[in-house]
C-alpha cells in the first residue's frame, strides 16, 4: 500500500516561489513593452495591464489548475491514470455542444452556450464511462487507447458538422487553446472552473476512496452514484468553460496529475493542491515559452503544452514507477 508524502513546508515556499515569478514575468512579457514604473506612471500602459497582461495571467492560472485537478478526478472515477477529459472525449463532447448553440442559438448568451457545452460534455463523459466499464480490468492500456479513439470519433464530428455549416474557422480555435484573445470581460467564467476545483478539494476524500472501486466505496458507505455523478458534472463543467473561453488544451490534466502521483500518493486532500500549482505553473510557463519563441508571433499554447506534454508522457510510459514514501 502507497503512504502519502505531504509537500514539506520549504519546497511549498519554493514552489509557491516559483509560480508567482512566473506570474509576474506573465504580466510583462508581449509585444508591447511595459514595466511596473509604466504600469503607474502611464495611461496607455495602465490600460493595457488591466484589460489584458493581469486578465491574461489569471486566465492562464485558472485554467492550468482547474484542467489539472479535474483530470486527477476522472482518473480517480476511471481508475485509470492514462486518461484526461481533453483526450478522452469531455472537451469534444463540450466542443460539439458550442457549436450546436451556435448553429441552433446564435443569439444565446455566453452563459447558455456554456450551459449546453457542460451539458454535452456531461453525456460524452458518461458513455465514456459506460464504454470503459466493458473493458477486461487486465488490459488497462486499452482504457487510454479507447479514449483517443472515442475523443477522435467526436472531434470527427465536430470537425464534419462545422464544414457542413461553414464554421471551420470558428472550430479551429476551440480545438486549440491559446489565450491572446483573453481579455477583461472575456475570461470571467473561468472563475467557476477555479470554484468547482476549490469544490473538488472539499470532497477530495470522496474522490479517494472512489477510486478503489465500486464495492470497497460501498462498504465503506459512499453513496458511490452520488459521487460519480458529481465529480462527472465537475470534470463537465470545468471542460466547457475552458473550451467556450480559452479551447482545448490536451495533456495537462493528464501528465500532472501522473507526476504528483507517483512523489506524493494517491490522497487526493494531500496532493490537490500541489498538482492545481503543478498545472497553472507548467501551463504558465508554456504561455510565456510561446510568446517567446516566435516574438513577436505567438504560438498558441495547447501546441507548445502539447510537445511539451507527448514527451512527458512518454517518460511517463516508460520510466521506471517511483511510490511516494
Amino acid at each position: 500500500m502507497t503512504t502519502v508524502t505531504r509537500i514539506k513546508p520549504s519546497a511549498a515556499w519554493l514552489w509557491a516561489g516559483a509560480l508567482i515569478g512566473l506570474a509576474v514575468l506573465s504580466l510583462f512579457v508581449g509585444v508591447t513593452s511595459i514595466s511596473l514604473r509604466d504600469v503607474f506612471a502611464d495611461a496607455g500602459a495602465t490600460k493595457l495591464f488591466v484589460v489584458s497582461r493581469l486578465p491574461r495571467t489569471l486566465a492562464v492560472l485558472i485554467t492550468g489548475a482547474a484542467l489539472a485537478v479535474s483530470g486527477t478526478v476522472m482518473q480517480m472515477l476511471v481508475r485509470n491514470r492514462f486518461v484526461e477529459p481533453m483526450t478522452a472525449g469531455t472537451g469534444q463532447g463540450a466542443a460539439l455542444g458550442i457549436l450546436l448553440s451556435v448553429t441552433v442559438f446564435p443569439a444565446a448568451p455566453l452563459m447558455a452556450k456554456m450551459v449546453i457545452a457542460s451539458v454535452t460534455a456531461l453525456a460524452a463523459s458518461v458513455i465514456f464511462l459506460m464504454i470503459v466499464r466493458r473493458l477486461p480490468p487486465q488490459q488497462p492500456l486499452l482504457v487510454p487507447l479507447v479514449g483517443m479513439v472515442y475523443g477522435g470519433i467526436l472531434g470527427a464530428m465536430v470537425v464534419f458538422f462545422a464544414y457542413q455549416t461553414d464554421l471551420l474557422q470558428y472550430v479551429s480555435v476551440w480545438m486549440n487553446g491559446e489565450f491572446s484573445g483573453v481579455l477583461k470581460g472575456r475570461y470571467e467564467l473561468l472563475w467557476l472552473a477555479a470554484i468547482t476545483a476549490i469544490f473538488c478539494y472539499i470532497v477530495a476524500d470522496h474522490f479517494s476512496i472512489i477510486g478503489m472501486g465500486h464495492e470497497i466505496s460501498i462498504n465503506l458507505g459512499l453513496n458511490y452514484k452520488q459521487v460519480m455523478l458529481m465529480g462527472l458534472i465537475a470534470i463537465s463543467i470545468v471542460s466547457a468553460l475552458t473550451v467556450v473561453t480559452v479551447g482545448m488544451i490536451p495533456f495537462v490534466g493528464l501528465v500532472v496529475p501522473n507526476i504528483i502521483s507517483r512523489r506524493m500518493g494517491d490522497n487526493l486532500r494531500a496532493t490537490l493542491p500541489a498538482t492545481a500549482m503543478m498545472g497553472a505553473g507548467m501551463v504558465l510557463a508554456s504561455d510565456i515559452l510561446g510568446r517567446l519563441l516566435r516574438y513577436p508571433f505567438e504560438i498558441p499554447v495547447g501546441s507548445v503544452f502539447g510537445v511539451i506534454g507527448a514527451v512527458i508522457f512518454l517518460w511517463l510510459l516508460y520510466a521506471p514507477a517511483r511510490h511516494a514514501r
